[in-house]
């Protein structure tokens, strides 16, 4: 996958995330707020590892 289609990966998995954890946080289901968390947290690692490559291809 080229860089562009990995950060727009990370973006989508962070904002998918971000709403699953309102939501339901919303309607206090905990086992789906842990979900949105940990799958925005993945959006995160994959956002930290896309800027880590563009820091060593300058």
């Amino acid at each position: 996958m080229t860089a562009k289609n990995e950060k727009a990966k990370a973006k989508v998995e962070q904002a998918k995330g971000k709403a699953k954890e309102a939501a339901a946080r919303a309607v206090g289901n905990e086992s789906k707020t842990a979900e949105g968390r940990a799958e925005k947290a993945k959006g995160d690692l994959r956002q930290a590892k896309e800027k880590t490559k563009d820091a060593f291809r300058k």
